[in-house]
């Protein structure tokens, strides 16, 4: 088994060009190993077959638990802890804790998901990036295929269907697999 990929990818200049080649690749039945762009893309979506992104659901959970840790905690402080009368209002007064308590949900969901969407990526200290073309993200759009297994007349039918579809380059790369 090998430990590398062989990779080729095509680069394009807007995104009107890569919607209309990951459309004919789809038509031609291309498996298209992955799509890399400098900012999201409305409509590549649905064309990838991709799904929604299930990170507003780590959102809700971490907001959640922000939530009760703020008002529990508050409840504590000011029922068990340390109750003090602040003018006049009663040990548990709800709606003064109303402000903290959206500010902790807040927090702890952003945190979260930040958290979340670092460990889905393999992002965050250590990680090391895995670029396929300097240019890919910076300026340029990207079409990658897995070229591995593939013949020499089906790399040159994909080199084909790249020319075709308007890319400005064609590269190949060895990436560990």
């Amino acid at each position: 088994m090998s430990t590398e990929r062989n990779i080729l990818f095509g680069l394009y200049d807007d995104e009107v060009k890569l919607l209309d080649a990951v459309k004919a690749a789809n038509a031609a039945h291309l498996n298209i190993d992955e799509v890399y762009t400098p900012f999201p893309v409305h409509g590549l979506d649905p064309l990838l077959g991709l799904e929604e992104s299930r990170l507003h659901i780590a959102g809700f959970i971490f907001g959640t638990i922000g939530c009760l840790f703020g008002f529990g905690f508050m409840t504590w402080v000011f029922t068990r802890d340390w109750p003090i009368i602040f003018g006049g209002k009663p040990y548990w007064s709800v709606p003064a804790f109303i402000p903290i308590t959206f500010e902790l949900t807040v927090l702890f969901a952003a945190v979260g998901m930040v958290l979340v969407f670092y460990i889905i990526c393999g992002l965050g200290p250590g990680a090391e990036p895995r670029r396929l073309h300097d240019r890919i993200t910076d300026d340029k759009f990207c079409i990658a295929f897995d070229a591995t297994d593939l013949a020499s007349g089906a790399v040159d039918d994909l080199k084909g269907y790249f020319s075709k579809t308007g890319a400005e380059s064609v590269h190949s790369k060895m990436v560990p697999a």
